[in-house]
């Protein structure tokens, strides 16, 4: 839901800088690398450690970057299967790291080894609910549904519960507390959507088996 409506806000928002790249010279492909880079960079440096307000900062700055370069492509019309290839990756990546990064934390200075489960667990699902809908279309099937939570909602849950929760550093009492509840709710909509989507290709594996032993029989007659 919030990829429709963000990435069409945003595209336009950031539709100018985009064109500033192209003119001094720097390639879709680099913003990727880059902000893959800043993004992990702020997930594994900052979180870790507890800073989790000025993570954020850092995450948000790069991962604009997922939008940025889409939108470079589009405009110097290089759009590429290689370049789609590349942003899917290495979102993959990012996303690891963030999660990553809420696992180290509560495994380290933390100290909750649940929540430390919970985070590995959102890393994991996150990973394997994009695999199913490649998967399903790579096999020739639709899979015709998006599930309850999706990458972007993902993380603007948990970034912005991190986020609100690094106040705490600054003095606001009992905000903390916000992480956790944002990594229950990312873990278990993520079980949600990775169930829809499997009953989804099931159900869509079955109609195309179907359809396909009705054309052999009809052929044969």
């Amino acid at each position: 839901m919030l990829n429709k409506y963000a990435r069409a806000f945003f595209t336009r928002v950031l539709t100018p800088f985009a064109s500033f790249l192209l003119r001094i010279g720097v390639s879709p492909d680099a913003v990727t690398l880059v902000g893959t880079a800043g993004v992990m960079a702020g997930a594994l440096v900052f979180f870790p450690r507890g800073d989790f307000f000025w993570g954020t900062i850092v995450i948000t700055l790069f991962v604009f970057s997922d939008l940025i370069d889409g939108n470079m492509a589009r405009q110097a019309g290089v759009s590429s299967r290689w370049g789609a290839f590349l942003d899917s990756t290495l979102d993959r990546v990012a996303d690891g790291a963030i999660f990553g990064g809420f696992a180290l934390w509560y495994a380290g200075s933390g100290d909750n080894i649940v929540l430390c489960a919970v985070a590995i667990f959102c890393l994991a699902s996150g990973q394997v609910v994009s695999y199913t809908k490649a998967r399903g279309e790579s096999i020739g099937l639709p899979v015709a549904v998006n599930g309850l939570i999706e990458r972007a909602e993902r993380l603007v849950i948990s970034l912005v519960a991190a986020g609100l929760a690094g106040l705490h550093a600054f003095g606001v009492p009992g905000i903390q507390i916000l992480l956790p509840i944002a990594l229950w709710i990312v873990a278990v909509g993520s079980l949600i959507t990775l169930v829809q989507r499997v009953v989804t290709v099931r159900r869509e594996s079955a109609e195309a088996d179907t359809a396909a032993a009705a054309a052999q029989d009809s052929e044969a007659v």
